[in-house]
């Protein structure tokens, strides 16, 4: 054989084995990863992600199982597959790609359910959701801080924007700590993978920047730790609320790095930046760059806004949630930045959730501080052009009119406890007020006690958020009194839980690591929510406001002869409150009991007095 011979069977050899590795079929992962069987929808959309699988042809044998149809997108390296299986039992499917005479077999599973959609309970007016970051709460599992394979990171507590390391793992280890606590649910911030660099401010610790919406990111832990977190939650009688991104994505997921299709984000390439007005989507008088703007723009630069008017990725993210609400049990969504979304899509999404799950609970983020805009978005509106679906919206009104209110000592109609009053007036407009979640902060606002630690004003505004009636959400740390202003970061109004992280000399998990004002803080919370659960007069009781009168503010409610009166002293100076003037309320009552205090008030002389900044919560 001469060299000339050999060099010419080696090239085509090479080109051989060039040519059949460009024809093998590329199946690098499915989205959902498994499916369950028996839901009210059969159809199962499959995503294929692979190097040039566009082409390939789909086939299964499944018994009770049927390909609809094959969808084919812009890009090359994924392809559509929708299935109806509403004739599938539990088991493993296979399915089988061909392309250019090459073929793959791909196993894929479908599960039993664990219960029944309807039998899933969600969360309500009788619960009091905690909310808290992951990375800033604790730390249960060190070895997890560093992971190899992530984008460049750095986990380190001094630098308020970077991660710290608290994790699902964290979480676990304190569910008794929110039994002490007395709270009934917990809203974790997002937890799916968001695998960014470090300069990607807005991808890193706070989860917000999805890169794989069906994996736990592996510095919070894996999928089967967030199940093991929610099971043992439920053994503790707590419910666990998922919080979910429909308006974008991160800048590093599949889809950002290469779209599936010309149309699958809206605005490519950070065309448009959002105005964060939300108004214009419910202004009649909107004009059409508003409104695009609005539901368009990119919320930052590193966040690709999702085209939810595309179908396959409203169909896509519908799923992913079913896929969650499954595989992990979740008892409720928070979903965020609802309104930069679509609204027909959005309300797309809650009705088929609605109807695989009547009885679970989903809210969302209406950050608007007027009552009329965010009852609009309440299932059920009068007020709506459309129905959005959404059982619970959140009460940024409240939060706004408070914190404006804390400081000021005025009966001016629009100034002091006068702001909550005005707010509360507006309750009308809601189809249910009791499924609107009220809350004095959270981990975009600033801490409700800024930099300082006026406990008086606190209680005084934690006693209204726990007996309005309104779904309480409280923010991690404040029943230990932390603080913080987002003047310089984010970071400073989501401080490390303190004990929750290895080498924390100030441990507030326990009694003998709070000092005493933490302690005075945590025990004066901790008796208001105990008392609160499965409290009727609270739940399901009728409510009575008084305009503030001298200063004081008076919230009652009541229910079948049962009453609970909070008393709030808006001003730094001592009065007297005369009861004629609430005599409505306390009829003919001799005494009551202030529950934080469990101190009993004669009701007989006719006058309550109350110290500077007083609350009571009074029960007779």
């Amino acid at each position: 054989m001469t060299s000339i011979f050999k060099t010419v069977l080696v090239a085509l050899t090479v080109l051989a084995s060039a040519l059949n590795l460009q024809a093998a079929v590329n199946v690098d992962r499915i989205e959902p990863t498994d499916w369950y069987v028996g839901l009210k929808n059969p159809s199962l959309q499959l995503m294929v992600y692979g190097q040039g699988i566009r082409d390939a042809q789909v086939t299964t044998s499944y018994n009770g199982v049927v390909i609809d149809s094959v969808v084919r997108l812009d890009s090359p390296n994924y392809l559509l597959v929708y299935l109806n299986t509403s004739g599938a039992q539990p088991g493993t499917m296979e399915l089988n790609f061909e392309q250019a005479g090459s073929k793959k077999k791909v196993k894929y599973q479908l599960k039993q359910r664990d219960m029944a959609g309807s039998d899933r309970k969600g969360f309500t007016n009788a619960d009091v959701l905690y909310m808290l970051m992951p990375d800033r709460f604790a730390d249960g599992n060190p070895k997890n801080n560093q992971i190899k394979g992530m984008r460049k990171y750095t986990c380190n507590r001094s630098e308020p924007s970077l991660r710290h390391g608290g994790d699902i793992e964290g979480i676990r280890q304190h569910l008794d700590y929110f039994n002490q606590l007395g709270v009934t649910a917990l809203w974790v911030s997002p937890v799916l993978e968001n695998n960014s660099p470090d300069e990607d401010i807005y991808s890193t610790y706070h989860g917000y920047a999805t890169t794989n919406f069906y994996q736990v990111d592996p510095r919070f832990g894996t999928n089967q730790e967030y199940r093991r977190l929610t099971d043992e939650a439920h053994q503790h009688g707590l419910k666990m609320v998922m919080d979910m991104i429909f308006n974008h994505c991160g800048s590093y997921h599949p889809w950002a790095l290469d779209a599936p299709s010309k149309d699958w984000f809206n605005q490519p390439n950070y065309g448009l930046q959002t105005s964060y007005k939300l108004t214009p989507v419910m202004d009649p008088y909107a004009s059409e760059v508003d409104k695009r703007e609005t539901v368009e723009g990119w919320f930052v630069s590193t966040m690709p806004d999702l085209n939810q008017h595309n179908p396959h990725v409203m169909t896509y993210l519908i799923q992913n949630s079913i896929w969650w609400v499954e595989t992990i049990g979740i008892d409720g969504i928070r979903m965020d930045t609802y309104p930069y979304a679509y609204a027909d899509a959005m309300a797309r999404w809650m009705k088929t959730l609605d109807d695989e799950y009547p009885n679970m609970n989903v809210v969302g983020e209406t950050w608007v501080t007027e009552p009329p805009y965010t009852a609009a978005w309440q299932r059920d509106s009068k007020v709506a052009r459309t129905n959005s679906y959404l059982p619970t919206v959140m009460d940024f009104s409240f939060r706004e009119k408070l914190d404006s209110a804390k400081h000021e000592e005025t009966d001016g109609w629009w100034r002091g406890y006068n702001r909550i009053y005005n707010s509360l007036c507006y309750d009308y407009l809601y189809p249910n007020p009791n499924s609107v979640m009220a809350f004095i902060e959270n981990h975009d606002t600033d801490r409700f006690l800024g930099n300082g630690k006026d406990d008086k004003v606190l209680k005084q505004a934690l006693a209204m958020l726990l007996t309005i009636k309104r779904i309480p959400q409280l923010y991690y740390g404040t029943e230990v009194l932390m603080n913080g202003t987002k003047e310089v970061t984010d970071g400073n109004v989501r401080k490390d839980f303190p004990g929750g992280f290895p080498g924390d000399t100030h441990n507030c998990f326990t009694q003998e690591g709070r000092n005493d004002a933490e302690n005075d803080m945590f025990n004066w919370l901790s008796t208001v929510l105990h008392w609160r659960q499965n409290n009727d007069v609270i739940v399901k009781g009728k409510m009575t406001q008084f305009i503030p009168y001298n200063g004081i503010y008076v919230i009652a409610r009541e229910f079948k002869g049962k009453h609970a009166v909070t008393i709030l002293n808006g001003t730094s100076k001592q009065h007297q409150m005369k009861l004629d003037r609430y005599k409505e309320v306390f009829g003919n009552a001799m005494r009551a009991t202030d529950i934080p205090t469990g101190i009993s008030i004669n009701l007989q002389a006719g006058v309550i007095n109350l110290p500077p900044r007083a609350t009571l919560i009074l029960e007779f």
